[in-house]
């Protein structure tokens, strides 16, 4: 059996027989094997929550974020985008950031409350599936603004991810796990879920990846430093205040986005749609 056929190739359905022999370089796989790795981290992250050991659950997930910050830059920075990678970066998301938290949670504490935990958990992970599916169908609308470039449509999967494990975080303070109603963790995760498919714009931290002046290098490269130092240091206290701020910000990217969008319109000379009107246009469209 020739090698080919037992193992296909990187990017399987180009007949071109220049291609089908030309080598792939190592510079195309480094984006893939970080969004494996991250993957792992994900995995791993179920199994120290069944163990129980919600610490390392937590920093796996967390680690598997940061990861995913990363594989896209690095991938757009050594050119070496593919279909094949936004595929596998899709299915490690929903595993990574749909299903690990639900089950973290409800192993952590919401295992008690049966199938009403298990049932707010796999909405949770369908609605992590569904918000990634959404984004891959955006990437391709030629019809989106320039500054909506700015913003992601709900809440991305990984920033979800995080945050829905505030509850965790609180416990790791020394908050009582049941200080509040089991129903409240519920009605949260509800809302996290329910934002990710929502039209709720926020902020994408796109701006924060482009290029910066020179004076800011060195103070660019002490925060990265202290952030690090903080989240070894003080891991708990440093999330709890991200997710809080992180919440926090959601109204203010929503004021931000309707006034880009009112100046937008006025620019181009034409008037502010109703709501239902958006939707009559792109019925195709999951937004």
């Amino acid at each position: 059996m020739s090698m080919d056929r037992l193992f296909p190739p990187f990017e399987p359905g180009d007949e071109n027989p220049r291609k089908r022999f030309r080598k792939i370089p190592i510079r195309a796989l480094l984006p893939n094997m970080v969004t494996l790795l991250a993957l792992c981290l994900g995995l791993t992250a179920i199994r120290m929550a069944i163990e129980g050991r919600m610490d390392l659950a937590i920093a796996g997930i967390v680690l598997a974020a940061i990861l995913d910050g990363v594989d896209g830059r690095l991938a757009r920075y050594l050119q070496a985008q593919s279909r094949f990678g936004a595929e596998l970066d899709s299915l490690a998301d929903f595993m990574n950031f749909g299903c690990a938290p639900a089950l973290i949670l409800f192993f952590w504490g919401l295992g008690p409350l049966k199938t009403l935990g298990w049932v707010v958990m796999l909405v949770f992970a369908l609605c992590a599936a569904l918000r990634l599916a959404r984004f891959n169908v955006m990437l391709d609308d030629p019809n989106r603004p320039a500054f909506a470039g700015n913003f992601f449509v709900g809440m991305p999967a990984p920033a979800a991810a995080v945050v829905v494990l505030l509850p965790v975080y609180l416990e790791m303070l020394g908050v009582p796990r049941f200080s509040f109603s089991p129903v409240l963790y519920l009605i949260f995760a509800l809302a996290i879920a329910m934002i990710m498919v929502s039209k709720i714009p926020t902020w994408s931290g796109k701006k924060l990846s482009a290029r910066i002046p020179r004076e800011y290098v060195l103070p660019m490269l002490v925060l990265v430093v202290l952030g690090v130092a903080m989240l070894l240091s003080y891991p708990w206290e440093l999330l709890t205040v991200t997710v809080l701020g992180y919440l926090a910000t959601i109204p203010l990217a929503f004021m931000h986005y309707r006034r880009l969008e009112k100046a937008h319109v006025l620019s181009a000379g034409g008037f502010m749609p109703p709501a239902h009107a958006e939707e009559e246009q792109r019925p195709d469209r999951l937004n």
